[in-house]
């Protein structure tokens, strides 16, 4: 009871409760015996981390976060995920075989007293964690164990034959919808969520059914659900995105929204058709993880304050090149969110659009319905916009507009597909651009890519060799000495890849005076960055080296991603 009594006046002091709410605090502890989140919540206490915190205190055991947690599973023999998932328990193996308890309500001590029973054949310790990090946990660790395929395959009781039933519609609407399926399913999502994946891959092989995800650029496989299951899983992924099941012999798109723990996930689908099976793949548009800030997408000062000042033009055309994942469309709405004030008119044309920006007219491109980039924006600039973005200039139509709404008082965005800045201009000789009104709309042209950051728990400093001196000198003017960089090792925090997260790199192409005589003088990329090097040009490569000496990333990672050597 003391120590129960020290807990409501600890609450009370950090959280400023008022003799009312620190008596209905305790009666509700003490009298209802309610759990002491859902107590906390009732006096308007929403911070669970800090509650956490104090109780972890009180009792002397440690509070930790996901990526502190063990990560060796335990033999849960008559425990069942339920039960873990419900009351946010989750048992992992420690040191020395004993097992670490890690719960999210530790005043709850008859749920705790039975595990530890269970778990008698071994010391077990027991640690507290946030409820939904727990649950991802559980989900993660114990759904790849096996134990929910092997229950879903048991219960949808799959013929040997995969194609026994494929033509059955009646049968794959039933087997996606059960209990096994779907769990199985969310399982994999979760799990890659948890793994900050960009991407989910499912396919289909003669023999296996293959899952992998994207994680920070990279794909990464995870288990693989049995190749029997595979007609189940696929149609329930088409049924949560709205697509057709019987059609198997054409590409379908769909879009699934769902919430997991605190986290808003849009889901777009897209499915191919292959010689054993549909292909599916999900990327996961997660709001929270995407960062529409100019200062944090990884420019330096030179080029932030370039670009602040080239979107802040009346009218000209801006575009952003690079492959696809290079961070185009990030980057884009990073500008349109500094732009987004109530005196500009933005309107976008884009496929698909990615994500809702409040107080931006945001138009999707629907070719079945003859809805394409060049019929919206014949329509668009009869709206009176003063910014228009262009999700991609892919034919000579679009591009002609596009150019003509530069010259005409729009500022204009948009991408091109192209592997450095200056050869967006021979593209656009290409869709049939006049050099001319390339030069006169063009105000600058931005390449990219993004580059995989160094994880800070466990990056590795070392002497640069001669082979990286050869490099960084080559792309780094007045380097002297032998600077010390960083490798990459792998921890726990960073899933032992050495990295976490992702930054971009970037080389400004602008049109000045000398440039624009170059371009109307028909000359091609190579010599246009020439002469654009005269006033401050730089390849992506060169930034790519500056990042290195930062400590920010490796210089394998940036040849990676820029071809060069």
């Amino acid at each position: 009871m003391d120590l129960a009594r020290d807990l409501v006046e600890e609450l009370a002091r950090e959280f400023g409760l008022g003799d009312e709410k620190k008596a209905g605090l305790r009666e509700l502890l003490y009298s209802l015996n309610w759990p002491l989140l859902e107590a906390a919540k009732q006096m308007d206490i929403t911070d669970e981390e800090r509650v956490l915190r104090i109780v972890a205190s009180l009792l002397g055991i440690p509070y930790l976060r996901s990526h502190e947690y063990p990560e060796k599973p335990v033999l849960l023999d008559g425990v069942s995920i339920d039960f873990l998932r419900h009351h946010a328990i989750l048992p992992l193996q420690g040191e020395n075989s004993d097992v670490v308890l890690i719960i999210n309500e530790p005043w709850d001590l008859t749920t705790t007293s039975l595990l530890e029973k269970h778990f008698s054949g071994s010391r077990v310790s027991v640690a507290v964690g946030h409820g939904d990090e727990i649950r991802t946990a559980i989900d993660r660790i114990y759904g790849a164990m096996g134990g929910i395929t092997g229950e879903a395959e048991e219960s949808v009781d799959v013929p040997v034959g995969v194609d026994v039933y494929e033509d059955d519609l009646d049968r794959l609407r039933g087997l996606a919808q059960e209990a096994p399926v779907v769990r199985l399913v969310n399982v994999l999502l979760t799990r890659a969520l948890d793994m900050r994946a960009s991407d989910i891959h499912f396919e289909p092989t003669e023999k296996a059914f293959k899952v992998r995800c994207r994680v920070d650029g990279v794909l990464y496989e995870l288990d693989s659900p049995p190749k029997s299951m595979q007609p189940a899983i696929i149609s329930r992924l088409k049924l949560m995105a709205n697509m057709d099941i019987a059609e198997r012999r054409l590409p379908q798109d769909g879009r699934i929204k769902l919430r997991f723990g605190h986290r808003d996930v849009d889901i777009r689908v897209s499915t191919a058709p292959t010689i054993y099976g549909e292909s599916v793949v999900l990327r996961l548009l997660s709001q929270e993880a995407v960062e529409y800030n100019l200062e944090k997408l990884g420019m330096d000062s030179q080029q932030l304050k370039i670009v602040t000042e080239l979107i802040e033009r009346p009218y000209g055309m801006i575009l952003v090149t690079g492959p696809t994942g290079s961070g185009k469309t990030t980057t884009l709405y990073a500008i349109l969110r500094r732009l987004n004030t109530a005196t500009k008119k933005i309107i976008t044309v884009e496929d698909p659009v990615e994500y809702q920006i409040d107080g931006i007219n945001q138009i999707q491109v629907k070719p079945q319905i003859n809805l394409t980039f060049a019929n919206a924006l014949r329509s668009l600039v009869r709206q009176d916009p003063d910014v228009l973005l262009i999700g991609e200039i892919r034919d000579h139509e679009t591009a002609d507009i596009a150019v003509e709404s530069a010259l005409t008082g729009h500022l204009v965005f948009s991408t091109l597909h192209t592997n450095d800045a200056p050869g967006a201009i021979t593209r656009l000789r290409d869709l049939g651009i006049e050099s001319f009104l390339i030069a006169d709309s063009v105000l600058a042209v931005m390449a990219q890519r993004l580059v995989r950051v160094l994880c800070e728990e466990c990056r590795e400093p070392y002497e640069a060799t001669d082979e990286d001196m050869n490099l960084l000198q080559r792309w780094t003017p007045h380097l002297d000495e032998r600077p010390v960089i960083f490798r990459h090792r792998g921890c726990r925090k960073c899933g032992f890849t050495g990295y976490r997260g992702r930054q971009g790199i970037f080389e400004l192409f602008i049109v000045r005076d000398r440039v624009r005589s170059g371009i109307v003088a028909g000359k091609d990329a190579g010599e246009l960055a020439r002469l654009a090097s005269d006033l401050g040009y730089r390849p992506l490569i060169s930034q790519g080296c500056q990042k290195v000496l930062q400590g920010i990333t490796t210089i394998s990672e940036v040849l990676r991603v820029t071809s060069l050597t």
